[in-house]
């Protein structure tokens, strides 16, 4: 009698046991799914050609530019267009998401070019699977990219260090700050910087300091060159936040008693974020390299479609770059439209 009364406890324990493992499993898989399906559509007979842009960081808002410009453009000739990217600056969580891209047998990648081992056999990869890459921003020409679109950064940076000695009369106490020593594009700013000085003997270049492609981080990286060279009269940052880190440190300090710099400081940048252009207006800071990254975005994608529809394509792009001062202002920025 008491084995009869416990059967239909089993049974409902049972039954429990089942729901709750299956509703488990529900939420594993969907989990599980979850980042594919940021690159997957969701009719397969979807004639639609399906791209994807990976940014170096998904909200930054030079990234941003560059979505726009790749949105645009692919919504004018009907093709899908997925954004993604790390949240932070991240070039392991960059290569992952390449990974999945290529695992998901996209039509097309656009994405930054990387200074990583892994990154040239997981174009090769790609390509073997017929998915084209080209690169926006930042190129890897040892590749086998199918094209670069984005800013000649060796030029770029050669002119930053030209306006220098323009501005210096060739004497200057230089500190960089830049985003990434890791990545391409900043490596080829600061060559270009530092072969456009090197022949003025009264232009020396202190120390440079990585800011991890954030206004934070650019805020400490200029306070630790300050700190060390209280002689330092220049500051040239190489990613687009890095003038509005350093611009802020300086002004925090000057609050502070027992200031470390006393003279005002010259700060040349990249990019013209509208927090960079107002500080130029304020002239706080002295000049920046504008470059073009909505048309970055856009001849992206024009370049891909052309090359899926069997055209044949340049194999680099260089976008537009130049030199913004105050005496600019205001200017016209080009084809965003901001």
């Amino acid at each position: 009698m008491f084995k009869t009364w416990l059967r239909p406890h089993y049974i409902l324990i049972t039954l429990l046991l089942i729901g709750t493992v299956s509703i488990s499993l529900f939420h594993l898989m969907k989990a599980l799914q979850y980042e594919s399906a940021m690159f997957s559509d969701e009719n397969s007979h979807d004639p639609q050609i399906h791209l994807v842009l990976i940014s170096q960081e998904l909200d930054n808002p030079y990234w941003r530019l560059i979505e726009h410009g790749a949105r645009s453009a692919a919504e004018k000739r009907k093709a899908t267009l997925e954004y993604v990217g790390p949240v932070q600056a991240n070039v392991q969580e960059q290569v992952r998401l390449i990974e999945m891209a290529v695992a998901s047998k996209i039509d097309g990648i656009l994405t930054q070019g990387l200074d990583d081992e892994q990154f040239a056999p997981l174009i090769h990869k790609a390509i073997e699977l017929g998915i084209p890459v080209i690169t926006i921003d930042s190129d890897a020409p040892n590749t086998e990219r199918v094209a670069y679109v984005g800013t000649d950064n060796y030029a770029a940076g050669f002119m930053a260090g030209k306006a220098l000695i323009q501005d210096t009369a060739g004497k200057a106490k230089v500190g960089i700050v830049t985003g990434s020593f890791q990545s391409v594009n900043l490596k080829e700013r600061v060559r270009g910087f530092l072969d456009a000085v090197k022949r003025e003997p009264d232009i020396r270049i202190l120390d440079m300091k990585e800011s991890n492609i954030d206004r934070i981080g650019s805020a400490s990286a200029a306070y630790g060159l300050a700190k060390a060279y209280p002689e330092l009269d220049t500051f040239f940052g190489t990613s687009a936040l890095d003038a509005m880190g350093i611009a802020q440190m300086l002004n925090d300090i000057k609050k502070s008693p027992g200031t470390l710099l006393d003279e005002r400081i010259r700060i040349f940048g990249f990019d013209d974020l509208p927090e960079t252009v107002e500080l130029i207006d304020q002239g706080v800071v002295d000049a920046t390299i504008v470059q073009q990254p909505y048309q970055m975005g856009a001849e992206g994608v024009e370049l891909m479609l052309d090359y899926l529809a069997g055209q044949k394509i340049v194999s680099v792009y260089n976008t537009d770059a130049r030199i913004v001062r105050g005496a600019n202002l205001p200017y016209n920025r080009g084809g965003d439209g901001l």
